[in-house]
C-alpha cells in the first residue's frame, strides 16, 4: 500500500527506539532491585513501572503491524483501533491504581503523564483508526502521533522513576542508615 510505504523510516526508527528502551527499562530495574523495597512497592509498581514498559511495547507493536505488506488500510486501521480501544480502557486503570496506590502522592505533572497524555494518545489512535478509509493520509499522521506521543511518555516516566529512585529514593536511604 503506497500510503504506509512513505512510512517506512518512520516506524523502523520509532520501533527501534521503543524496543532498544524496553531493554534499557530492564536493565534499570536490575540495577535497583538491590535496594531494599518499600512495603508499598508492588502497587506503585503498577501504578509507575508497568505503564511504561506498555507503552513502549505499544508503540513496538503499532511500528511493526504498520511495517506488514497491507493490501488496504481497513484491516491494519481495525488492528490500530482494538489496540487503542485497549490503550484507553489500560489508562483508566493506571488512574485508578495511582489514586489507590499509598507509597507515593501523585502530583499534577504524574497525573499528565502517567493518566491524561495516554490517553490522548490512545483516544487519538482511536479517531484515526475511524478516519482511515475515508481520510487515510490523515488518519496515518494520527497515528504516526500517537505513537510519537507514546514514546515521549515513556522516556519521560522512565527518566522520572530512575530520578526518583536515584535521588529521592537514595536520600531516604541513606538518611536510615544514619
Amino acid at each position: 500500500m503506497a500510503e504506509l510505504a512513505e512510512w517506512d523510516s518512520f516506524y523502523v526508527i520509532v520501533g527501534s527506539a521503543a524496543g532498544a528502551l524496553i531493554g534499557l527499562q530492564f536493565v534499570v530495574l536490575t540495577l535497583i532491585a538491590e535496594r531494599p523495597p518499600a512495603k508499598q512497592a508492588p502497587e506503585a509498581g503498577a501504578a509507575f513501572a508497568t505503564p511504561t514498559i506498555v507503552h513502549f511495547s505499544a508503540v513496538l507493536l503499532l511500528s511493526a503491524a504498520l511495517r506488514a505488506p497491507w493490501h488496504t488500510i481497513t484491516g491494519i486501521a481495525a488492528l490500530w483501533g482494538l489496540g487503542a480501544l485497549a490503550g484507553v480502557a489500560y489508562a483508566v486503570v493506571v488512574a485508578r491504581r495511582m489514586r489507590m496506590q499509598a507509597a507515593y502522592q501523585p502530583g499534577f505533572e504524574d497525573w499528565l503523564f502517567h493518566a491524561m497524555l495516554p490517553m490522548a494518545a490512545y483516544a487519538t489512535l482511536a479517531v484515526s483508526a475511524l478516519a482511515a478509509p475515508a481520510h487515510t493520509r490523515g488518519a496515518l499522521f494520527g497515528v504516526g502521533t500517537a505513537a510519537l506521543l507514546l514514546l515521549f511518555i515513556g522516556i519521560h516516566n522512565a527518566w522520572d522513576a530512575v530520578a526518583y529512585h536515584v535521588l529521592a529514593n537514595k536520600r531516604t536511604t541513606d538518611t536510615d542508615r544514619r
